[in-house]
């Protein structure tokens, strides 16, 4: 059989939305997976400082983070796209100009203004950090923060238009819904990351794998040449899918391997 590259979002796809907990089926499943010589690699749009929950359930060989813009492989950092620290700058001062407030995303931590938050779900948020030890404060106006990608939140009083302006031509936004954009460096999406990693190993295309549920998944799941969506997905996905499971809860991630013969 030959080896495939398997590649996996996380919330949604492996670990429940609600308990965040890997069933174990999937758990079983992965594990299949890799002896029979098949790899596995998490692809997230999360930065690589958390992946705590991840790495304590997943039998993973590699991470590909922060939309692409980070990828370990056996522990080992593989690639890493910086955003120049004039340009961090800029885009800080830009988020409080436009009236913004959001999560600057980098590989050792994260970064919240340490004005209080007007939102929110940044609250909640900062709540989540300080509990996983990946949480930092800055003033966005005067200290330079380290981040490969960021989230920006917007509301009635926000310019999100001038901001969602000021990214061009480097930075790219996905929109999240509610108010919610997800901005990362020009050219670096999921398919990206798993074209690096196909190309690092030499596995062919045509034995490439995405499982994925939400939007931020497009790019895999059009780039993959499997593309398997859970049962509970985004409809965005559907006519790039060619195979949708089960929901996660119901053993979706081990059926979908079952069924196209992967263990």
């Amino acid at each position: 059989m030959n080896r495939k590259a398997l590649f996996f979002d996380i919330d949604g796809t492996l670990l429940t939305d609600e308990t965040k907990e890997l069933p174990e089926s999937a758990r079983k499943a992965l594990l299949k997976a890799q002896n029979a010589g098949h790899l596995i690699f998490i692809n997230s749009g999360r930065a690589r400082c958390l992946m705590q929950e991840v790495e304590a359930q997943v039998p993973a060989d590699g991470y590909l983070c922060g939309c692409g813009t980070y990828i370990e492989i056996g522990g080992k950092t593989v690639f890493h796209h910086l955003i120049s620290a004039k340009r961090r700058m800029e885009l800080q001062r830009g988020i409080i100009a436009c009236g913004l407030d959001g999560i600057l995303e980098g590989t050792s931590g994260c970064t919240i203004q340490k004005a209080d938050a007007r939102m929110p779900e940044v609250e909640r948020v900062r709540t989540l950090m300080e509990r996983d030890g990946c949480f930092r404060e800055a003033d966005w106006e005067r200290e330079l923060a380290d981040f490969d990608k960021f989230c920006v939140l917007a509301d009635e009083k926000s310019d999100a238009a001038r901001f969602l302006r000021m990214l061009s031509p480097d930075i790219a936004f996905i929109d999240r819904g509610g108010r919610l954009y997800e901005c990362v460096p020009a050219g670096f999406d999921k398919a990206a990351a798993m074209q690096f990693v196909l190309e690092y190993f030499g596995i062919p295309w045509e034995e490439s794998y995405a499982f994925g549920d939400s939007a931020n998944d497009l790019a895999m799941i059009r780039y993959a040449c499997h593309s398997v969506v859970m049962g509970e997905h985004s409809s965005v996905l559907e006519p790039h899918a060619s195979f949708v499971t089960k929901r996660v809860e119901e053993d979706g991630i081990a059926y979908a391997m079952e069924c196209l013969n992967i263990i």
